[in-house]
C-alpha cells in the first residue's frame, strides 16, 4: 500500500507500536501493508524466544494501520477478533516481518491475513488473521 512513514511513525509516537519499536515499509502490492519489530529481550517470553502477544500485537498493528487508510474520512477501525498459529519462534537479535493482506473489504468489517516471517531464517513465525470493525467516527462535545 501506498503510505508516508514519516506520519505513520508520528502517529505511533507514546503508543505501545513505538514501545515495540515497530517500523512500517511501503510495498508494492496495492492490497497489502508490510512493518518489521525487532527482536528485543523485553519482547520475550520465559523460554528466551519472541513473545506470542508482541507477535499479535505486530500483526493487530499492521492490520489496524491497513484498515485506516481504507476507511473513509468519516469512518476509523477497530480490532474487533484475532486468530494467531503459532508456527515456529525465533530470539533476541532477529527482525520479524509482518506481511498483512487484505482479504474482505466489506462496508461494516475488513479482514487481513497477516504473515510474521523472521529476517533471520525466513521461517514464518505466526500467521494470523484479523478482523476490523469498521464504524462512524464520534464527535465528543467540546
Amino acid at each position: 500500500m501506498k503510505l508516508d512513514p514519516q506520519r505513520i511513525t508520528d502517529h505511533l509516537k507514546g503508543t505501545l507500536m513505538e514501545t515495540l519499536g515497530i517500523v512500517f515499509t511501503e510495498s508494492d502490492d496495492p492490497e497489502s501493508l508490510e512493518a518489521f519489530m525487532p527482536v528485543e529481550q523485553m519482547l520475550t517470553q520465559t523460554l528466551g524466544v519472541l513473545h506470542g502477544g508482541a507477535t499479535i500485537s505486530l500483526a493487530e498493528t499492521v492490520a489496524g494501520a491497513g484498515s485506516n487508510m481504507l476507511c473513509a474520512e468519516d469512518e476509523v477501525c477497530f480490532g474487533m477478533q484475532i486468530s494467531a498459529s503459532h508456527i515456529s519462534s525465533t530470539r533476541v537479535g532477529d527482525t520479524v516481518k509482518a506481511k498483512g493482506t487484505i482479504i474482505h473489504k466489506g462496508r461494516t468489517t475488513h479482514i487481513w491475513d497477516v504473515n510474521v516471517v523472521s529476517d533471520k531464517t525466513g521461517h514464518l513465525i505466526s500467521s494470523v488473521r484479523v478482523t476490523n470493525a469498521v464504524v462512524k467516527k464520534t464527535h465528543s462535545p467540546a
